[in-house]
């Protein structure tokens, strides 16, 4: 088991982290073949391939899907849907770590509480024994 030295270390490299997280976007990213109805296009005849791929990015806000055409952006979209994934990543390990070096802190000061309430007693005990 680490150190609580070794943990908030660790906590300290994952806030450098994120503060370098650059632009991020949530999303997944569809590429969509559509053929236009067009009978005089080309994607009509059998066995063709439709237009495309149209790029399209799509999230869920407040319960609902929400999609956004994006134009020649993709590779920037990715990107951006890439260090989004990179942060989610990042904030989960920091949670997990805080709660990792707040049990320890807890279990320190149990113990501590412990002898305190311990040596009380022993004191007590003591002065009963002495008639003070």
């Amino acid at each position: 088991m680490p150190t609580l030295q070794q943990l908030e270390t660790k906590r300290e490299r994952l806030k450098n982290e994120l503060v370098q997280v650059g632009d991020l976007r949530p999303g997944s990213l569809v590429g969509r073949f559509r053929k236009c109805g067009k009978a005089s296009c080309h994607c009509a005849q059998p066995a063709s391939e439709a237009h495309g791929p149209s790029w399209s990015l799509t999230r869920a806000v407040e319960g609902k899907t929400v999609t956004k055409v994006i134009g020649s952006a993709v590779e920037q979209t990715k990107a951006q849907i890439a260090e989004y994934r990179r942060f989610r990543k990042l904030v989960k390990e920091l949670i997990e770590l805080n709660v990792q070096i707040c049990d320890q802190k807890l279990e320190k000061g149990s113990a501590l509480s412990e002898s305190k309430k311990n040596g009380t007693r022993r004191r007590a005990q003591r002065r009963r024994r002495s008639g003070s």
